[in-house]
């Protein structure tokens, strides 16, 4: 699997209706995780929320996106990231040093709770990034 760059939209609590919406548009599989199910936030208010929603369609595009938690800022216009995600472990490891070098990290390149590698940054130009690099696979039973 090569390496992909994939658009990553912000929402304040619209991003399932947003999603569904694009799949009405360009169709494809949609999938939704709230925040809830990652155990993702301790507020209450967030647990129906989106985490994360990922649209994939058979002409090869993916949309990503997901509800800013209530401690963040929320800017339309300013809520977009752009998304690094793949297999390749020292290619994306070698974007996100040069990606955060000089800016700011949000969330440290770590394992996350799905089992992948992730971190956020915003560059020294201000542009936010975010960078996932798959764990192992597990072979279907």
């Amino acid at each position: 699997m090569s390496t992909k760059l994939n658009p990553y939209l912000g929402f304040r609590d619209t991003a399932k209706q947003a999603m569904e919406f694009y799949q009405s548009v360009f169709g494809g599989e949609l999938t939704l995780s709230t925040f809830a199910e990652f155990q993702a936030s301790q507020d209450p208010a967030e647990q129906d929320k989106i985490m994360h929603a990922m649209l994939v369609t058979e002409s090869g595009l993916t949309l990503m996106a997901a509800d800013t938690p209530n401690s963040m800022g929320y800017t339309p216009g300013d809520s977009f990231s752009v998304s690094l995600s793949g297999q390749d472990e020292a290619e994306l490891r070698r974007f996100w040093d040069g990606l955060s070098a000089g800016g700011t990290i949000a969330m440290p390149l770590e394992r996350a709770p799905w089992g992948d590698t992730f971190g956020m940054c915003s560059d020294k130009f201000g542009v936010n990034w975010l960078v996932n690099i798959a764990g192992a696979q597990v072979p279907d039973s």
